[in-house]
């Protein structure tokens, strides 16, 4: 199986802007922040969370995204529950999350994108963010218009949690890799 390092060279390779390079650090790192809460391989799901999105610069329709980069992954030698994973991520696939870490990259996946966006608007980043930052603005349906609310209670239910802890653990896993994110670290 191809090393951490490995994944990040190919990610870099294939993703150059930041603003895509600090979601999937943001995914890769709730990826991490459950791993160990679930007794999980770390590096396995922060792989995961890490190249999730690794073709979408190159490859954004529905017809080629993840099927591109799942393609290229394969062919590099990573598991197939990695695979599964980064097919499950994207509902236009039709790939079922059978696997807690399919379900976790799905969970995390707009979540972290949404908690990135609250962060920009406070003075403080990530740094002190609660749950009800999030969820205040998750009632805003033109507040990253984008993010599908929908997908973000769903995850949460997969997992089994309610969606206030669900937010705090991926604020949680966040703050912890804050500078690589582009934020100040926690004091």
């Amino acid at each position: 199986m191809p090393t951490y390092d490995d994944a990040l060279t190919l990610f870099h390779e294939w993703t150059k802007t930041d603003s895509l390079r600090r979601h999937a650090y943001a995914v890769e790192a709730a990826m991490g922040f459950y791993a160990r809460m679930f007794g999980e391989d770390e590096t396995r799901w922060r792989m995961a969370g890490l190249l999730h999105d690794m073709d979408y610069e190159k490859h954004q329709t529905l017809e080629e995204h993840p099927y591109v980069g799942v393609g290229v992954l394969r062919e590099a030698g990573y598991p197939e529950d990695m695979l599964d994973a980064i097919m499950g991520h994207a509902p236009h696939t039709g790939t079922p999350r059978t696997t807690r870490m399919a379900k976790t990259l799905f969970a995390v996946d707009e979540l972290a994108g949404f908690i990135t966006a609250v962060a920009y608007l406070r003075p403080t980043g990530l740094d002190g963010m609660k749950p009800k930052s999030v969820t205040k603005k998750l009632k805003v349906k033109t507040f990253a218009a984008a993010v599908s609310r929908e997908d973000i209670r769903e995850g949460a239910e997969d997992l089994g949690l309610e969606l206030n802890e669900h937010i705090a653990n991926v604020i949680a896993g966040m703050q912890a890799d804050a500078t690589r994110l582009g934020f100040s670290a926690s004091e």
